[in-house]
């Protein structure tokens, strides 16, 4: 074997140095409002999101990013004629502005949904009720988070 193909020590070194270099170059990892906004067209397309029959509950202070409660109640009857398809959960500043999706029906009995949910910093959640004859409402909230969540 020819001595090109043999690392030594300073050729560690050297390709170590740099790869550590190139791993403390910080990339962006939270999302802005645009991403939310896509997440939302590529989900319900270009329809209008009227406000109203949606309530959104999440602390206006979370202490831990890592574990944020979280609760949707939609003003619906749950009838075979008018009843909730989905909800959706956005957030501005995750990674993954597309934070959580439920599938409902008419035999859900109630349109509430609770859960816990991860933040990346302080930002707007947006919870965004579909319809069964297609119609979008939806609300938002803001919450500031003290210690952050969702860092890559």
């Amino acid at each position: 074997m020819t001595d090109k193909y043999l690392l030594s020590r300073r050729r560690v070194l050297e390709y170590g140095s740099g790869l550590l270099a190139i791993a403390m170059i910080p990339a962006p990892v939270l999302a802005a409002p645009t991403d939310a906004d896509a997440a939302h067209q590529a989900l319900f397309g270009d329809r209008a999101v009227t406000e109203g029959r949606v309530v959104l509950k999440v602390p206006p202070i979370s202490e831990n990013g890592y574990s944020v409660p979280l609760s949707v109640e939609v003003d619906s009857p749950m009838t075979e004629n008018d009843h909730v398809v989905r909800i959706a959960i956005f957030s501005e500043e995750n990674p993954l502005p597309d934070v959580a999706r439920f599938e409902l029906g008419p035999r859900a009995g109630k349109a509430r949904i609770d859960t816990r949910i991860r933040l990346g910093n302080t930002q707007k959640i947006r919870a965004v009720a579909e319809m069964n004859d297609g119609a979008l409402y939806g609300t938002s909230t803001f919450s500031i988070v003290t210690l952050a969540a969702c860092v890559l």
